[in-house]
Order: structure tokens, then sequence, then C-alpha cells
């Protein structure tokens, strides 16, 4: 794990469409094109927000993308799920915020809702679906007293 550069914004977008596109249709498709995705993530996520990346073989295979206590990515690529390595990317969230961790995630992410609750997360709220794609989530939170 290393913290990722402003020249990994290609590999960490890659990375990101390549799991949301594979999570279709337990989570809605995104709502903005490759394109606009790749532009995000080069003039908004790695300028701006503190972004983590795991590699294999010299290239980004998962991405942690943290605002404050906020969780606001966690993905890994579908040819690497079940190897740990957001479990990873959770310790490493929880050293750096040892107190709380929150995120969003869609309700029928069922996998992704068994992963943050093996890890201690609980559900706190749920929505309809106030998010950009206009689909159900739920918002768990990890109390760092919880899982110590």
């Amino acid at each position: 794990m290393r913290r990722a550069g402003v020249d990994d914004a290609p590999a960490v977008a890659e990375v990101w469409l390549r799991s949301r596109h594979a999570s279709v249709p337990a989570i809605p498709a995104p709502v903005h094109s490759d394109d606009e995705v790749r532009a995000y993530f080069d003039w908004v996520v790695l300028p701006e927000l503190p972004t983590w990346v795991i590699e294999r073989d010299g290239h980004v295979v998962a991405l942690l993308v943290l605002r404050g206590g906020w969780i606001e990515h966690l993905y890994v690529d579908p040819e690497w799920t079940g190897q740990g390595l957001g479990s990873q990317f959770l310790g490493h969230a929880k050293q750096l915020h040892p107190d709380r961790l929150d995120l969003w995630t869609f309700q029928g992410n069922t996998g992704a809702r068994r992963f943050y609750e093996r890890h201690g997360f609980t559900a706190v709220e749920t929505t309809d679906g106030d998010n950009e794609e206009g689909a159900p989530d739920v918002h768990y939170r990890w109390r760092g007293s919880d899982d110590r």
C-alpha cells in the first residue's frame, strides 16, 4: 500500500470504472461517462483528497479515498477481490481515524454491506435514494471503541 500521487489518477480511475461496471446490477451503473469519471479523478480526487493504492505486478488494483473521517471510495479491481485488499485498507483507515469512520454504500450492494459489517461497521441511516444515482443507500459507521 502506498499514498497515491496525481500521476496515479488514470490508473485509479480505471480501477474505479472496472469495479463499478462489474458490480451492475447489484449497484446502479455510474451516471457519469467513463471520460467524466477519469476527469473527476484527475482534477478533483487525486489533487484534493488523501488517496491510497495497492499495486500488484506494477499495476494499481485497489484504491481508498478518505475525506476526513469518511471513506469516499474503496474499490478493488474485480480480478483481485477476496484477497484481503479491502480489509487492508480498512485497517489503514481505522489507524488514521481511530475514533470513528463513516461511509455510504448502496442498499443493494449486499457484498459490500456484509464486508463492512464483518469489520465492525453498523448501519445508522438509510435513504430511498438521496444520491446521484437515485438508488436506496445506507450510511455505515464504525466506532473505534467497538472494534478495539
